[in-house]
Protein backbone atom coordinates (compact mmCIF):
# COMPACT_ATOMS: atom_id res chain seq x y z
CA UNK A 1 0.00 0.00 0.00
CA UNK A 2 1.26 3.52 -0.61
CA UNK A 3 1.09 6.17 2.28
CA UNK A 4 1.12 9.42 1.48
CA UNK A 5 1.44 12.26 4.34
CA UNK A 6 0.61 16.07 3.62
CA UNK A 7 2.47 18.23 6.19
CA UNK A 8 0.03 21.68 6.45
CA UNK A 9 -1.34 24.07 8.91
CA UNK A 10 -4.82 23.63 7.49
CA UNK A 11 -5.56 19.63 7.36
CA UNK A 12 -9.32 20.76 7.16
CA UNK A 13 -8.31 21.82 3.74
CA UNK A 14 -7.53 17.59 3.09
CA UNK A 15 -9.52 15.58 4.53
CA UNK A 16 -12.43 16.40 2.20
CA UNK A 17 -10.60 15.34 -0.86
CA UNK A 18 -9.16 12.62 -0.05
CA UNK A 19 -12.71 10.88 1.22
CA UNK A 20 -14.02 11.85 -1.81
CA UNK A 21 -14.44 10.53 -5.50
CA UNK A 22 -11.55 8.51 -6.48
CA UNK A 23 -8.98 9.05 -3.81
CA UNK A 24 -11.85 8.16 -1.13
CA UNK A 25 -12.77 4.80 -2.92
CA UNK A 26 -8.84 4.27 -3.14
CA UNK A 27 -8.39 4.81 0.32
CA UNK A 28 -11.54 2.57 1.41
CA UNK A 29 -9.49 -0.20 -0.70
CA UNK A 30 -6.60 0.31 1.09
CA UNK A 31 -4.87 0.85 -2.07
CA UNK A 32 -3.40 3.84 -0.51
CA UNK A 33 -3.04 5.74 2.40
CA UNK A 34 -4.05 9.45 3.14
CA UNK A 35 -3.51 11.54 6.31
CA UNK A 36 -3.22 15.34 6.95
CA UNK A 37 -0.33 16.67 9.51
CA UNK A 38 -0.46 19.66 11.02
CA UNK A 39 2.85 20.44 11.64
CA UNK A 40 1.92 23.39 14.29
CA UNK A 41 1.48 20.90 16.57
CA UNK A 42 5.75 20.35 16.40
CA UNK A 43 6.19 24.21 16.62
CA UNK A 44 8.42 23.18 20.36
CA UNK A 45 7.22 27.14 21.45
CA UNK A 46 4.12 27.93 23.87
CA UNK A 47 2.35 30.25 21.50
CA UNK A 48 2.40 27.83 18.76
CA UNK A 49 4.32 29.61 16.00
CA UNK A 50 6.03 28.23 13.17
CA UNK A 51 7.41 31.07 11.36
CA UNK A 52 9.35 34.06 11.91
CA UNK A 53 10.72 37.39 10.54
CA UNK A 54 13.32 37.09 8.03
CA UNK A 55 17.16 37.62 8.65
CA UNK A 56 18.68 40.84 6.93
CA UNK A 57 14.93 42.25 6.51
CA UNK A 58 12.55 41.83 4.26
CA UNK A 59 8.49 42.15 3.92
CA UNK A 60 6.70 38.50 4.98
CA UNK A 61 6.98 36.24 7.53
CA UNK A 62 9.01 32.65 6.63
CA UNK A 63 8.36 29.18 7.83
CA UNK A 64 10.95 27.54 10.50
CA UNK A 65 12.50 25.01 10.14
CA UNK A 66 12.12 23.27 13.33
CA UNK A 67 8.59 22.43 13.04
CA UNK A 68 8.98 20.75 9.69
CA UNK A 69 12.19 18.83 10.46
CA UNK A 70 9.89 17.74 13.62
CA UNK A 71 6.95 16.98 11.78
CA UNK A 72 8.56 14.90 8.81
CA UNK A 73 10.26 12.72 11.64
CA UNK A 74 7.40 12.13 13.04
CA UNK A 75 5.79 10.77 10.41
CA UNK A 76 8.56 8.53 9.29
CA UNK A 77 9.16 7.44 12.99
CA UNK A 78 5.19 6.32 12.93
CA UNK A 79 5.42 4.78 9.36
CA UNK A 80 8.19 2.29 10.91
CA UNK A 81 10.09 2.84 7.75
CA UNK A 82 13.00 4.88 8.14
CA UNK A 83 15.30 2.49 7.23
CA UNK A 84 13.68 0.06 4.89
CA UNK A 85 12.01 2.72 2.50
CA UNK A 86 13.09 5.74 1.48
CA UNK A 87 10.21 8.32 1.09
CA UNK A 88 10.32 11.36 -1.59
CA UNK A 89 9.90 14.65 0.49
CA UNK A 90 8.67 16.77 -2.18
CA UNK A 91 8.16 20.87 -1.03
CA UNK A 92 5.35 22.58 -3.25
CA UNK A 93 6.98 26.04 -4.56
CA UNK A 94 6.87 28.30 -7.43
CA UNK A 95 10.41 27.68 -7.58
CA UNK A 96 10.02 24.01 -8.48
CA UNK A 97 10.19 21.76 -11.50
CA UNK A 98 7.14 22.03 -13.29
CA UNK A 99 4.93 19.26 -13.04
CA UNK A 100 3.57 17.22 -15.67
CA UNK A 101 2.25 13.63 -16.50
CA UNK A 102 5.89 11.79 -16.69
CA UNK A 103 6.65 13.62 -12.77
CA UNK A 104 3.07 12.03 -11.86
CA UNK A 105 4.04 8.21 -13.45
CA UNK A 106 7.42 8.65 -11.66
CA UNK A 107 5.97 9.40 -7.99
CA UNK A 108 3.13 6.71 -8.38
CA UNK A 109 5.90 3.96 -7.63
CA UNK A 110 6.78 5.11 -4.76
CA UNK A 111 5.90 3.46 -1.71
CA UNK A 112 5.69 6.81 0.60
CA UNK A 113 5.08 10.50 -0.19
CA UNK A 114 5.77 13.40 2.18
CA UNK A 115 4.50 16.65 0.60
CA UNK A 116 5.16 19.66 2.10
CA UNK A 117 2.29 22.72 2.26
CA UNK A 118 4.02 25.70 2.85
CA UNK A 119 1.98 29.53 3.39
CA UNK A 120 3.20 33.21 4.47
CA UNK A 121 6.71 34.09 2.41
CA UNK A 122 8.67 31.04 1.53
CA UNK A 123 10.34 28.63 3.84
CA UNK A 124 13.92 28.54 5.36
CA UNK A 125 16.66 27.28 2.95
CA UNK A 126 17.59 25.06 5.02
CA UNK A 127 14.56 23.05 4.72
CA UNK A 128 15.27 22.94 0.70
CA UNK A 129 18.89 21.76 1.10
CA UNK A 130 18.70 19.36 3.82
CA UNK A 131 15.07 18.02 4.06
CA UNK A 132 13.49 17.67 0.53
CA UNK A 133 13.83 15.36 -2.26
CA UNK A 134 11.75 17.03 -4.58
CA UNK A 135 10.74 20.82 -5.28
CA UNK A 136 7.54 20.48 -7.36
CA UNK A 137 5.43 23.62 -8.98
CA UNK A 138 1.98 23.17 -10.84
CA UNK A 139 2.51 26.72 -12.70
CA UNK A 140 3.76 30.06 -13.07
CA UNK A 141 1.01 31.34 -10.62
CA UNK A 142 1.05 31.97 -7.01
CA UNK A 143 -0.94 30.31 -4.65
CA UNK A 144 -2.04 31.32 -1.02
CA UNK A 145 -0.44 28.06 0.29
CA UNK A 146 1.19 24.66 -1.20
CA UNK A 147 -2.03 22.54 -0.44
CA UNK A 148 -4.22 22.80 -3.29
CA UNK A 149 -0.90 22.05 -5.63
CA UNK A 150 -0.33 19.33 -3.21
CA UNK A 151 -3.57 17.75 -3.65
CA UNK A 152 -3.33 18.03 -7.32
CA UNK A 153 -0.28 16.08 -7.54
CA UNK A 154 -2.00 13.56 -5.28
CA UNK A 155 -5.02 12.87 -7.57
CA UNK A 156 -2.69 12.32 -10.40
CA UNK A 157 -0.74 9.85 -8.48
CA UNK A 158 -3.12 7.98 -6.59
CA UNK A 159 -5.63 7.31 -9.81
CA UNK A 160 -2.42 5.58 -11.28
CA UNK A 161 -1.88 3.29 -8.67
CA UNK A 162 -3.46 -0.73 -9.52
CA UNK A 163 -7.46 -0.87 -8.66
CA UNK A 164 -8.06 2.79 -8.38
CA UNK A 165 -9.95 3.37 -11.04
CA UNK A 166 -12.71 1.58 -12.30
CA UNK A 167 -10.71 0.77 -15.80
CA UNK A 168 -7.93 0.17 -15.51
CA UNK A 169 -7.00 1.73 -19.68
CA UNK A 170 -8.23 4.94 -18.88
CA UNK A 171 -5.67 6.07 -17.07
CA UNK A 172 -3.25 4.83 -20.16
CA UNK A 173 -5.09 6.62 -22.87
CA UNK A 174 -5.66 9.80 -20.59
CA UNK A 175 -3.98 13.46 -22.46
CA UNK A 176 -0.51 13.37 -21.77
CA UNK A 177 0.31 9.74 -20.66
CA UNK A 178 0.75 9.27 -24.22
CA UNK A 179 2.53 12.38 -24.63
CA UNK A 180 -0.40 13.54 -26.46
CA UNK A 181 -3.93 15.50 -25.74
CA UNK A 182 -6.74 12.80 -25.66
CA UNK A 183 -8.97 11.96 -28.78
CA UNK A 184 -12.76 13.47 -28.38
CA UNK A 185 -15.46 11.13 -26.75
CA UNK A 186 -18.81 10.27 -27.30
CA UNK A 187 -21.62 8.77 -26.01
CA UNK A 188 -25.48 7.94 -26.50
CA UNK A 189 -27.87 9.85 -27.49
CA UNK A 190 -26.52 9.28 -31.04
CA UNK A 191 -27.53 12.56 -32.62
CA UNK A 192 -28.22 15.26 -30.54
CA UNK A 193 -29.66 18.77 -31.17
CA UNK A 194 -28.55 17.72 -34.44
CA UNK A 195 -24.70 16.89 -33.71
CA UNK A 196 -23.88 13.22 -34.68
CA UNK A 197 -21.54 11.29 -33.33
CA UNK A 198 -18.87 10.82 -36.16
CA UNK A 199 -19.70 7.87 -38.27
CA UNK A 200 -16.50 5.43 -37.33
CA UNK A 201 -17.46 5.19 -34.36
CA UNK A 202 -20.77 3.50 -34.93
CA UNK A 203 -19.09 1.53 -37.69
CA UNK A 204 -18.36 -1.35 -34.78
CA UNK A 205 -14.69 -1.59 -36.97
CA UNK A 206 -12.62 -1.41 -33.84
CA UNK A 207 -9.10 -1.13 -36.58
CA UNK A 208 -10.48 1.58 -38.05
CA UNK A 209 -11.83 3.15 -34.99
CA UNK A 210 -8.51 3.33 -33.12
CA UNK A 211 -6.44 4.95 -36.15
CA UNK A 212 -9.35 7.29 -36.01
CA UNK A 213 -8.96 8.13 -32.58
CA UNK A 214 -5.00 8.41 -33.11
CA UNK A 215 -5.60 11.04 -35.76
CA UNK A 216 -7.71 13.02 -33.64
CA UNK A 217 -5.09 12.67 -31.41
CA UNK A 218 -2.50 14.05 -33.39
CA UNK A 219 -4.64 16.78 -34.79
CA UNK A 220 -5.84 18.29 -31.37
CA UNK A 221 -2.07 17.99 -29.61
CA UNK A 222 -1.29 19.70 -33.38
CA UNK A 223 -3.54 22.78 -32.80
CA UNK A 224 -3.92 22.76 -29.17
CA UNK A 225 -0.30 21.85 -27.96
CA UNK A 226 1.73 21.81 -30.52
CA UNK A 227 4.79 21.84 -28.18
CA UNK A 228 4.00 18.21 -27.39
CA UNK A 229 5.08 16.78 -30.22
CA UNK A 230 8.30 17.47 -29.78
CA UNK A 231 8.71 15.15 -27.10
CA UNK A 232 6.08 12.89 -28.01
CA UNK A 233 7.08 9.12 -28.77
CA UNK A 234 6.02 9.46 -32.65
CA UNK A 235 5.79 6.57 -35.30
CA UNK A 236 6.44 6.97 -39.34
CA UNK A 237 2.60 6.74 -39.63
CA UNK A 238 2.26 9.31 -37.06
CA UNK A 239 4.72 11.50 -38.86
CA UNK A 240 3.36 11.24 -42.17
CA UNK A 241 -0.10 12.11 -40.61
CA UNK A 242 0.97 15.47 -39.11
CA UNK A 243 2.75 16.47 -42.21
CA UNK A 244 -0.83 15.74 -44.10
CA UNK A 245 -2.75 17.93 -41.43
CA UNK A 246 -0.29 20.47 -41.71
CA UNK A 247 -1.07 21.26 -44.85
CA UNK A 248 -5.23 21.36 -44.75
Amino acid sequence: MMRIDMLTLFPEMCEGVFSTSILGKAREKGIVSLSAVNFRDFSGNKHNSVDDTPYGGGGGMVLKPDPIFAAVEHVLAESGNVEQVKPRIILMCPQGRPYNQRIAEELAQEQHLIFICGHYEGYDERIREHLVTDELSVGDYVLTGGELPALTVIDSVVRLQPGALGNENSAVTDSFSTGLLEYPHYTRPAEFRGWKVPDILLSGHHANIEVWRREQALQRTLERRPDLLDTADLSDKDKATLARLKLV
